[in-house]
């Protein structure tokens, strides 16, 4: 079987398979995107794909940090490749808007050079919270290999942020507007703490150029959101079967996709409304009510399905009594909590999150999302649960959810297991510690004062649910 080819585009069109509908030949690049891996071809890419169809200008120069994997899986392909959309109704698409891809260690003066080509107005990034180089406070970390290497040798970068400061360096010297810096990461204020680390290396360089990134380069915050299965067998197979043709790195996700970025940037850009994209002077109201009610029951899914025997996120939602354990926490106890910001209505949100949570083409484990409960619990749960307390609202639902990540610990623990956890060996001793008396158990486990903050373990009424959430569900999950 053939390898994907821009000549077999008309061809699976006629097959039934979505093709860029525009001409690959008149798009010219304006983006340049740090990180091509999965999420950004299933994301990014995506939206971008879809302005051009209106707007030629949109290309994507897709730049690997560190592996040649996607350049060398793609370049062949002429930079195309399928995306397969997870849902009761499957798609396939082909997405064309990657034209050029590099690889950064080969060729970083052809990187700063595409950075400061003046047609290039839009820079992307998802290359994990890792790759910002942060230190404890927030700032650059000057100890981090990488930043000590670009500092000493800024023309041969090696992370992101010497990357920036090497093209936005020769894009003030060459005097080009500045373009757009977007971060697509997972983390909050992504764009205020994306500026800092780059101007944090521009001040060590070049005091100048530090001061006109701060004050004339738009980093933007953002959020986004689809859930991305990594590329397997058996998705290469069954792409390959409706192609009829081998792509070498076809991706996957779910149907929905959001992408919210801050109302700060300028100069040309795609038209985002157009494309779904929704811009916004409170990207922190759309992060929280994700944080909250997406993630919040996710976790509340994780750990009750898990303990009913549960695998995956679709089988614990055909559980009636799970599912409307769910709905009910996020309408009645989570939604509260919510200030909902301009374009985002609160009960449409939580229709389509349960809607998604159903899905039974996506194959989300319960296990992954299970993963880290000392680091997730406080953001996803604890807020709302002192938001609650604070307004006088009952707690008994929000306790089910941390209740049931203790009887998650304690069963991995007496069956000799650790969890996935930064706090593995610490919640693995109170785990195997834990007798099934609640007070006992209870208390050992909001003594990890890294996870529970003071104000809730001292709070009666949190306790005393708590407890008996604790006491409810050692009743009713399966024993080890």
């Amino acid at each position: 079987m053939t390898a994907l080819k821009q000549a077999d585009l008309s061809a699976l069109a006629a097959r039934g398979v979505r093709i860029p509908a525009y001409d690959r030949d008149r798009v010219g690049i304006g983006a340049v995107h740090f990180g091509p891996g999965a999420f950004h071809r299933v994301h990014q890419a995506c939206y971008l794909d879809d302005a051009l169809a209106q707007d030629p200008r949109w290309g994507i120069a897709g730049v690997s940090l560190h592996s040649a994997g996607v350049r060398d899986a793609l370049a062949p392909q002429d930079g195309l490749y399928t995306i397969a959309v997870l849902d009761e109704q499957p798609q396939t698409r082909i997405i064309g808007a990657l034209k050029d891809l590099l690889v950064a260690p080969e060729s970083p003066t052809a990187v700063s050079e595409r950075l400061a080509d003046p047609a290039v107005t839009l820079i992307t990034a998802t290359v994990t919270e890792k790759g910002y180089c942060l230190g404890a406070n927030g700032g650059l970390d000057f100890a981090n290999a990488e930043i000590v290497h670009d500092l000493a040798q800024p023309d041969a970068p090696r992370s992101l942020i010497g990357h920036l400061y090497a093209g936005l360096a020769l894009r003030r010297a060459l005097g080009i507007a500045p373009p757009n810096v977007v971060s697509c990461d997972n983390l909050t204020d992504n764009g205020p703490r994306l500026r800092r680390a780059v101007v944090d290396f521009a001040h060590e360089q070049d005091v100048d150029v530090a001061r006109w990134i701060e004050d004339e380069v738009p980093f933007p915050r953002t959020m986004v959101d689809s859930i991305t299965p990594a590329t397997d067998t058996a998705l290469r197979d069954r792409v390959a079967e409706q192609l009829g043709t081998v792509d070498r790195w076809p991706v996957q996700r779910e149907a929905f996709t959001q992408w919210v970025i801050e109302d700060c940037m300028r100069g040309p850009q795609p038209d985002w409304a157009a494309i779904g994209v929704t811009i916004t002077s409170d990207v922190a109201g759309f992060e929280r009510a994700k944080l909250r009610l997406l993630n919040g029951a996710h976790s509340a899914l994780a750990y009750l399905g898990s303990l009913a025997g549960y695998e995956t996120v679709a089988q614990a939602m055909r559980d009636p009594q799970l599912a409307s354990f769910v709905r009910s926490l996020m309408i009645d106890d989570i939604a509260p909590s919510i200030v909902a910001p301009r374009g985002l209505e609160v009960a449409g949100y939580i229709e389509s999150v349960l809607r998604r949570f159903r899905n039974p083409a996506l194959r989300h484990l319960l296990s992954q999302i299970a993963w880290d409960g000392s680091q997730k619990l406080p953001f996803r749960i604890f807020g709302t649960v002192q938001d609650a307390i604070a307004a006088r609202r009952p707690l008994a639902r929000l306790c089910m959810p941390i209740a049931a990540w203790f009887h998650f610990i304690r069963r991995k623990a007496q069956q000799g297991e650790r969890a996935t956890d930064p706090l593995a060996e610490e919640l693995f001793k109170i785990g195997a510690a834990c007798t099934g008396d609640a007070a006992h158990d209870v208390r050992a486990f909001v003594a990890l004062d890294r996870v529970f903050p003071a104000t809730l373990v001292t709070n009666a009424e949190f306790v005393a649910t708590l407890s008996n959430a604790y006491t409810q569900l050692l009743q009713q999950v399966r024993q080890p």
